[in-house]
């Protein structure tokens, strides 16, 4: 005789017909699909053959069979979306669940009225343990739990996209949908953060399209005129009145006038504006200013659920004790120890024709003094003909030929000040030849806008990041020794006892740690490539209409 589980839940949804619930004498309710029947909810279990004949039915739930299997099988059989009075708790909480997510996403694709109005039916009708319509029963049990499934997968796991298509070669998170509501229908009550696997900077950002969608729908946004010339503390404009109306309601100024003078409390909000959208916040209105400020409600919109798409699809990295995240359009490299923030830097990346790859991998090895072994592509257009005008080219350059690869002669610039990598560099082999490094050239930190590289990425504090990686083993790499290995004639090899997980990552939109939602610019217009997959006339999430 098979155990009986009690459980409940909080989602799901969408429409059905279902059958084959069956008895076994006083323990198990046999309900008939042909049979109308006032029936005790005791003991529901529920076989697969009524589960076969849903999915026949309903093939949009096909593509979760197997998660149907493993759920009943858990659970032996026994229904979860019916206790012994009737419709769980759960179930109504799941359906408002559904009806707020539309409301969020303004997507009407994640809510089943049919399956709402069939709740709501065994509502009205369940009465002390009893229900007018027994056949529905296993119907509306199979439809909740294939609305999960559909609402979790999209919720927390991201659309049906091919995101290689999108340059996006970090791979996808790992959802269990089965274990997923097999916990929240254990926990018997609402969601909890904990039991959601979505990242923290998911839900920051997630509160702040409510927002938007609020300044989209109350305030005009035509587009603010560039002043002939910028605007600094104590001019008067007839653009600063709606300069002003604007970063009030963005949050950027705390208090309101309309009057034509720039004061020193709007540059106050001028900056803070700046440094949301990553620009230098010098406080003049300028060109830039303008440009970035002029950007609608609407457009924000977009690119916010641009980056909680993306949010969906990222693994953790909280299980490593140390972990290294950059990303590419904040320029920034965030370093991590068991999920938690230690430090962060600045970091320059491939300019636009020369993208810097969205990937994960595992950096291995520190290389002190690294030669520089120049790629085929500069020696044809840069080194070749430097030499043919300068015999003295790689002598004054420091660099030498160490080889021949089809006839192209191999040449590596030697260790030293003017080596482009700098005095170190940080391996973790990849299909891409990107690593990270250090540089001759530090003026490019100086930059707001740091897409220069090749597609390797420039660190502007990497004796930091080198001290830090070998922080367990100050014996052999103290100060003074890393110092004294950045300073040699032949590059130096440390090998890393353990490999440290790396994430070239790729946001737009995002939280930072004072809880201002931050922008920046889309410089590989991978913002566009996936508005171009999400966002269709019949599911406007951009409007929500």
């Amino acid at each position: 005789m098979r155990k009986l589980f009690v459980f409940t839940v909080g989602m799901v949804m969408t429409l059905g017909s279902c059958k084959n619930l069956f008895n076994h004498k006083d323990e198990e309710i046999i309900i008939d699909s042909s049979i109308n029947q006032t029936t005790s909810f005791n003991n529901l279990f529920i076989d697969s053959n009524t589960i076969s004949k849903f999915l026949a039915k309903y093939p949009e739930y096909q593509k979760y069979d197997k998660q149907y299997s493993d759920f009943y099988k858990l659970r032996n059989y026994q229904c979860a979306w019916f206790d012994t009075s009737g419709m769980a708790e759960q179930a109504y909480n799941f359906i408002n669940l559904l009806s707020n997510a539309v409301s969020t996403y303004s997507d009407s694709t994640l809510y089943n009225k049919a399956l709402a109005d069939e709740v709501e039916a065994f509502k009205t009708d369940t009465g002390k343990n009893a229900v007018k319509s027994s056949p529905d029963i296993a119907s509306t049990e199979l439809m909740l739990t294939g609305q999960f499934f559909k609402y979790a997968s999209k919720i927390y796991g991201g659309s049906d996209i091919n995101v290689q298509e999108l340059g996006w070669f970090i791979p996808r998170k790992k959802l269990d949908l089965t274990n997923l509501l097999d916990t929240l229908i254990a926990n018997k009550a609402d969601v909890k953060d904990g039991e959601i696997p979505l990242s923290p900077a998911y839900k920051k950002l997630l509160d702040y399209l409510p927002v938007y969608r609020k300044l989209d729908q109350s305030m005009s946004w035509d587009s603010i005129a560039i002043p002939v010339k910028a605007l600094h503390v104590g001019d008067v404009d007839a653009i600063i009145p709606i300069i002003k109306q604007r970063l009030y309601a963005l949050g950027d100024m705390t208090e309101l006038d309309s009057t034509d003078l720039f004061d020193s409390s709007l540059k106050i909000g001028v900056k803070n504006f700046e440094k949301r959208m990553g620009s230098a916040p010098d406080g003049v209105i300028g060109k830039n200013f303008i440009s970035q400020l002029n950007v609608t409600p609407s457009k924000r919109i977009e690119q916010i659920l641009v980056n909680l798409e993306r949010l969906r699809w990222m693994p953790s990295m909280n299980d490593s004790s140390t972990s290294i995240i950059v990303n590419i359009p904040e320029y920034k490299m965030y370093i991590y120890d068991k999920g938690v923030l230690q430090f962060d830097m600045d970091v320059v990346v491939g300019a636009s024709a020369t993208g810097t790859v969205i990937f994960t991998g595992n950096l291995r090895y520190i290389v002190f003094s690294p030669y520089w072994n120049i790629p085929a592509s500069i020696i044809k257009k840069e080194i070749l003909p430097g030499i043919a005008r300068n015999p003295n080219y790689l002598a004054n350059h420091h660099m030498e030929k160490y080889g021949k690869d089809g006839g192209l002669p191999e040449i590596r610039q030697l260790p030293g000040a003017d080596n482009a990598l700098g005095r170190v560099k940080f391996l973790f082999p990849n299909n891409y030849n990107i690593y990270f490094h250090d540089t001759n050239n530090r003026g490019a930190f100086n930059s707001s806008k740091r897409s220069l590289s090749h597609g390797c990425i420039r660190l502007s504090q990497p004796k930091r990041l080198a001290m830090y990686l070998l922080r367990d083993d100050t014996l052999h790499y103290n100060n003074q020794k890393v110092d004294s290995l950045m300073n040699l004639t032949k590059e130096y090899w440390v090998t890393l006892k353990n490999p440290v997980p790396v994430m070239i990552s790729y946001f737009t939109a995002f939280v930072d740690s004072a809880g201002k939602l931050n922008f920046r610019s889309d410089i590989y217009k991978h913002d566009s490539a996936m508005a171009s997959k999400l966002f269709t006339p019949k599911n406007d999430l951009i409007t929500g209409k």
